[in-house]
């Protein structure tokens, strides 16, 4: 169930702020999530770097991003800076599956959070 389709950091604020242990704060001029105040594990943009989509940035396991972007570079995308570290960048600006964007942000969390946090979350 989407909020307002014009506002994707509600959606996203819901997700994030979901997992255990999370918090948001302004990192780098953004709303990011972290785990504990330490680890993050998605960023929200509204346009950084010549980027003027909408969009998040989150880590990924290994070869998930370039799978995703080879197969729909509309939708998903290699950032700069962290892409060379496996993060992968979503767009959030088109009408959004926040069903799919949710699984996106539950691997990320559960890819950087430490096991015990990840334990939280299949009790």
């Amino acid at each position: 169930m989407a909020t307002d389709p014009l506002d994707p950091l509600t959606e996203i604020r819901r997700i994030c702020l979901g997992f255990p242990e999370t918090n948001e704060r302004i990192s780098h001029g953004a709303p990011c999530f972290f785990i504990r105040d330490k680890k993050s594990f998605m960023y929200f943009r509204e346009e950084h770097h010549d980027n003027d989509r909408a969009h998040l940035v989150c880590p990924a396991p290994p070869g998930v991003q370039e799978q995703m972007v080879e197969a729909e570079p509309e939708r998903f995308f290699r950032p700069p800076y962290v892409g060379g570290r496996g993060w992968l960048g979503v767009y959030v600006d088109v009408d959004p599956d926040w069903d799919e964007i949710a699984g996106i942000a539950e691997e990320a969390f559960r890819h950087v959070a430490p096991k015990t946090v990840v334990k939280q979350l299949d009790v």
